[in-house]
């Protein structure tokens, strides 16, 4: 069974995965794993998000692949961001807690230079 049968059969209803084996050495995880947002969409869907990322976020070009109007790519895209949890990967620290610590000392002005670029 593809991905697409799997995504099919499902029905856009949230499901759980059981088991997991390893395809090169064979090494199964038996468990109730949650399977990622993204394999959550539809078929449709998931083309669609794979199509937006190939083409770099052009909705140029979506408009151009799918033959559609700008509002409509931009409408499914934010249909589909509703869909999906925002993940914070790195947050940057709020610009007045770095200020904060280093007038309390808690931290030296190179720290404070490098959370404020982002480099923590």
């Amino acid at each position: 069974m593809d991905w697409q049968e799997l995504t099919n059969l499902t029905r856009g209803q949230p499901f759980v995965v059981e088991r997991v084996r390893l395809a090169d050495n064979g090494i199964a995880i038996e468990g109730a794993f949650e399977p990622p947002q993204l394999a959550q969409l539809s078929v449709e869907d998931q083309v669609f998000v794979t199509a937006f990322v190939r083409c770099h976020g052009s909705i140029k070009e979506m408009e151009r692949i799918f033959g559609v109007s700008y509002p409509t790519v931009k409408s499914r895209l934010n249909r589909i961001t509703r869909m999906l949890d925002f993940v914070e990967t790195d947050p940057a620290p709020p610009r007045a807690d770095v200020i904060d610590r280093l007038r309390r000392g808690e931290i030296t002005t190179e720290q404070a230079l490098s959370e404020l670029e982002g480099r923590t």
